[in-house]
């Protein structure tokens, strides 16, 4: 199997990702070493062990880990200046907050990406990140793996829709999220587990690759926390990389289900629909669409726990 780089990157001006950053520095559990590589003027960290003989040993190969800072918002990461540094990094995993109007606790993860013109969030407009199905999963389950040993019982856990940038690295990334008051994003324990997650991430995607049994699909339809699409990931050897809310579902097109397809590392099995949560005039809108590509219509009710 492939030896694989993985870069987490934490932003200095992001609590929530600060917390997550010390937590891998002082982590009783697995061992960063500071190296002589910089990155964005500051020094990158390298993981080197697990420590402790109580801890679970994952497997990781000979996989490259390193962490990373930057200074600026991680949604407007456009350039990652690998031509000034010595590392080249297969996937991203950016360590971040999450911020919502309810202020409700939440662990999440998500690709990237902007449905419409509109990009105050970072990217470009209409434009999709690189994105790996099996990374994203492998977040997602982490997360709730993690989850179940901690006791933060008021913290939900989910996979929301594709959203904000970047939308323009060549690398396959995902967003780990702390979310989503200014309390939350400083509590050790949620940073840790958070720390805890990406880690277990990375194992659980090395797995997936070496499994080769996860198929792989696109989504349609639902609401910003796609309640459906976690079950279906949760429940079935199902992976995805993009998903499409409900609301966005009149701004495609055949040009930006290409994008889907092109921007997605592994191959689409799938286009997956949230029917119950998709309109008769966006099915009639989106199926049309879909119809030009030779990749089979699925419901989220075609696929029943089939671990």
């Amino acid at each position: 199997m492939k030896i694989f780089q993985f870069l987490i990157i934490c932003s200095s001006e992001d609590k929530a990702s600060m917390n997550i950053r010390e937590r891998f520095l002082k982590s009783t559990r697995f061992k960063f070493e500071k190296t002589n590589i910089s990155w964005y003027n500051n020094p990158l960290y390298k993981f080197e062990s697990f420590l402790g003989k109580k801890t679970k040993r994952l497997q990781l190969g000979k996989s490259e880990i390193f962490l990373g800072l930057i200074k600026d918002p991680l949604i407007f990461l456009n350039d990652l200046k690998l031509d000034q540094s010595l590392i080249k990094p297969d996937l991203l995993i950016f360590a971040s907050r999450h911020t919502s109007k309810t202020e409700r606790p939440a662990f999440l993860v998500h690709t990237t990406g902007n449905w419409s013109q509109k990009n105050d969030f970072g990217g470009e407009p209409q434009e999709l990140s690189r994105a790996s199905a099996l990374l994203h999963k492998a977040g997602f389950i982490s997360l709730i793996e993690q989850a179940s040993l901690k006791n933060l019982l008021d913290f939900s856990l989910d996979i929301e829709v594709t959203h904000h940038g970047p939308t323009i690295l060549e690398q396959p990334l995902i967003f780990m999220e702390l979310g989503s008051s200014k309390s939350d994003w400083i509590i050790d324990d949620a940073g840790d587990l958070l720390a805890n997650s990406i880690i277990n991430t990375i194992s659980k995607y090395l797995e997936y690759v070496k499994g080769g049994d996860q198929r792989v699909g696109l989504g349609f339809g639902s609401t910003h926390y796609s309640q459906n699409f976690n079950k279906l990931i949760q429940n079935n050897k199902i992976a995805m990389s993009f998903i499409c809310p409900k609301y966005y579902i009149q701004n495609l097109d055949k040009a930006i289900i290409s994008k889907m397809i092109n921007n997605t590392l592994e191959d689409v099995d799938y286009f997956i629909i949230d029917w119950k949560g998709t309109n008769s005039e966006d099915k009639a809108h989106l199926i049309p669409i879909l119809e030009n590509f030779n990749i089979p219509i699925k419901k989220t009710k075609d696929f029943t726990n089939r671990k």
